[in-house]
């Protein structure tokens, strides 16, 4: 069950960076990429943004819908939605225009090794301009992520179109040729561009070349150095930069809007350290990064910008990464911006970070993490990520939190994430060290997250809308989760889980406030041991169990749910650990000759050393419980799940003629809630003999029971209550 996160390894140098009718539009404004029709948005989850959405599918085309699909590699599982409309030559998609617009972008996909242009038409008139696309910046392979397959198959592109369109106007693309998938297009009405602040220093007036055609970098630099303590303004144009800026520090880059200005450049600022002050604002920066290579700092932002400093209203494409910050960023706030087609990570705190604020953004097809805190170093400390919306990452998580302390995750809106990754995930994967565990409270509050977790391909491994992973080290921070939305998770709402297969606890988790609808496997799939509390939990439309409760590995431990009231809709447990529920398929029928206790949590007043109460039902009988010794009575408890007509038991000890015959006085009891027991079988003395194979058999009248709990007084062999095996039968 090791897992592997797309990025796992980090060079010297850190720089890794439907839906149902027709014609119904998508809100972005909240953000849900997903039909208005279907499910009602947060309302305080994700960015308030400044264009709108309408999903192709869900327009009229003479092209063909593909999708829906959740499978790794397939074209329709990296689109929003799992949906998307294919394009032959000739063939449009036009979409009803949602409000008042005079831009639009475009997320598409093309062929590999393809390009070609979209003609583009405003209520039945071509337009002179037509759209470009292009496979250059999409078809990312990572050989050296375990899992990974070929990804990142879309992209984005944009078009002013010259005039201003309204509300139930009609845009359509047509293809020229080359076959393209749409996915999705984004309509807005961008401002005309803003004109020089007085005092400030155009790049212009240092040599700039707005044609895109001279190498404007040292223009810039001079434009920095002039105007310390100022602005350096980028007027409308394009501007190619050849090499990183560095040394950037109390100064203003400010442009005339992110449609306007735009800055062509894979590496944008490039310093390990800045006395800080920097704040850059309303201009694009767009790349050349056509695959991932770690050891590059391919970024938008690498290092430090310095305490204090600012992005915002920023367009950044085509990069690995849009920031990857390392040093001192303390109080940085990064807001209003876009991430669109990082071949890694959109932002990645990598340590140190101090009061970070990173909110209202919004990214779309990041090829890692979306955003995430990684501490790296030196703990992550009282940042958090607020109001953004994310949407398909297609390579790990849309929000990920590996280590720190008091980190905040609140009122995000991600959808459509794919292999390797869960919507929200907060982990003590470290990756390297020296790493800084979770600590403190990481609060994760009115987040709604949409058609997220995948399959763990290098395990088959259903990964949850919202994993908290003890991955190389037990949870112990508080981790509080409310007010949460999981709608449309192929398979799981809420996963704990020690990923790395080492069975690490989770610990002293909060679940409050939250609504799962139509998840396709259980709403909450435990597999470490550890605890939570769960209350006010509403579940509706459950694939296939509410609860997948099955420690890894089997011996490694209980989890505790607790119910702490106003739970609904998800009160049944899968019942066989020997398997996984798919998507939809709803809970079978049980083996009638199934042991009901094998991998089931299993607690006990005690035990010695390293002998657990979970050694009893591993399947295993050489390995044994064992309680604490001179201290009987002494009681161990298995939780079956659900309610069973036990029937009979199977005590064992381990087989080898080592041990001694024994007789072990037993009584057997039975609870249906944990709390209130009844005896279901008296005191008697079951003896075990090696040369039968060290075995008893209780019989039971078939009382229904969800808890089997076994009450030792007396051993005869050792002053402690032992036990290799109970296993549970519903057959007598």
């Amino acid at each position: 069950m090791t897992w592997q996160r797309a990025g796992t390894t980090r060079p010297a140098k850190p720089t890794l960076a439907a839906l149902t009718s027709v014609g119904a539009a998508v809100a972005l404004a909240a953000s849900t990429l997903i039909a208005l029709a279907s499910v009602p948005a947060h309302a305080a989850a994700g960015a308030t943004l400044p264009f709108t959405s309408v999903e192709a599918e869900s327009a009229t085309t003479t092209g063909t819908r593909i999708g829906p699909d959740h499978t790794q590699g397939t074209l329709a599982s990296e689109a929003s939605g799992r949906q998307a409309v294919r394009l032959g030559s000739g063939q449009r998609v036009e979409f009803t225009v949602p409000r008042a617009a005079n831009a639009v972008n475009v997320a598409y996909s093309v062929p590999d090794g393809q390009s070609g242009t979209l003609n583009v038409y405003v209520n039945g008139t071509r337009l002179a301009k037509t759209l470009p696309v292009t496979s250059k910046y999409s078809y990312i392979d990572t050989g050296w992520i375990p899992g990974a397959k070929t990804h990142h198959f879309f992209d984005n592109a944009r078009l002013l179109l010259g005039q201003n369109v309204q509300a139930g106007d009609k845009v359509a693309f047509e293809s020229t040729g080359t076959q393209v998938t749409v996915d999705v297009a984004d309509f807005e009405q961008v401002a005309a561009a803003a004109g020089q602040p007085a005092g400030s220093v155009s790049v212009t007036s240092k040599g700039a070349d707005p044609t895109g055609n001279g190498d404007s970098t040292q223009a810039f630099r001079d434009a920095i150095s002039a105007a310390q303590g100022g602005v350096v303004w980028i007027p409308p144009g394009d501007y190619r930069l050849t090499s990183a800026l560095g040394g950037v520090q109390n100064v203003t880059l400010q442009g005339a809007g992110n449609w306007h200005s735009i800055v062509h450049s894979s590496r944008f600022i490039d310093q390990s350290s800045s006395a800080g002050g920097v704040h850059i604002k309303d201009f694009a920066v767009v790349g050349e990064v056509t695959e991932r290579v770690d050891s590059n700092p391919d970024n938008f932002v690498n290092g430090s910008l310095g305490p204090g400093s600012s992005v915002s209203g920023m367009w950044l494409q085509h990069l690995k990464v849009g920031l990857w910050l390392t040093g001192n960023n303390d109080n940085l706030v990064v807001e209003n911006s876009r991430f669109l087609d990082m071949t890694a990570d959109g932002l990645n705190l990598n340590g140190n970070a101090r009061g970070v604020r990173v909110r209202n953004n919004f990214l779309r097809n990041q090829g890692d993490d979306a955003l995430a805190m990684w501490s790296l170093y030196a703990p992550d400390t009282n940042s958090s990520f607020e109001n953004n919306t994310i949407t398909q990452p297609n390579l790990a998580n849309g929000i990920a939190i590996y280590g720190g302390t008091d980190i905040a995750v609140r009122n995000n809106l991600v959808s459509d994430t794919n292999a390797l990754g869960s919507g929200i995930a907060i982990s003590n994967q470290k990756f390297l060290d020296p790493f800084f565990p979770l600590a403190g409270t990481i609060t994760v509050d009115g987040n709604t997250l949409v058609r997220t977790g995948a399959t763990n391909p290098n395990w088959n491994h259903p990964m949850g809308a919202l994993r908290v992973d003890a991955y190389d080290s037990a949870v112990n921070a508080t981790v509080s989760i409310t007010n949460t939305t999981i709608t449309d998770s192929p398979y799981s709402a809420f996963e704990f889980v020690s990923g790395g297969g080492q069975g690490y606890p989770v610990r002293n988790v909060t679940v409050d406030g939250a609504t799962v609808r139509n998840t396709g496997t259980v709403v909450v799939q435990a597999e470490a041991q550890g605890a939570a509390t769960f209350r006010n939990v509403t579940a509706t439309s459950v694939g296939s169990a509410g609860v997948y409760n099955c420690p890894y590995p089997a011996n490694s431990g209980t989890f505790a749910l607790t119910d702490g009231g106003g739970n609904s809709g998800w009160s049944s447990t899968w019942s066989d650990c020997s398997t996984w529920p798919q998507p939809g398929q709803g809970n079978p029928e049980p083996d009638p000759n199934r042991n009901l206790a094998k991998g089931r949590p299993a607690t006990a007043t005690g035990s010695q050393d390293v002998y657990t109460p979970g050694k009893a039902v591993d399947g295993d009988a050489n390995s044994y419980w064992e309680s604490s010794n001179n201290a009987f009575p002494q009681s161990w408890t298995v939780d079956l799940g659900a309610a069973e007509p036990v029937r009979r038991l199977v005590l064992k000890l381990p087989p080898q003629s080592a041990w001694q015959a024994r007789t072990q006085t037993v009584t057997v009891l039975g609870s249906t809630d944990g709390s209130t027991y009844s005896t279901v079988v008296g005191a008697q003395g079951y003896p075990f003999d090696p040369a039968t194979g060290n075995t008893a058999t209780v019989t039971l009248p078939g009382t229904s029971l969800r808890y089997l709990r076994l009450s030792v007084t007396a051993n005869t062999g050792w002053p402690a209550a032992q036990f290799s095996e109970v296993e549970a039968y519903r057959t007598s």
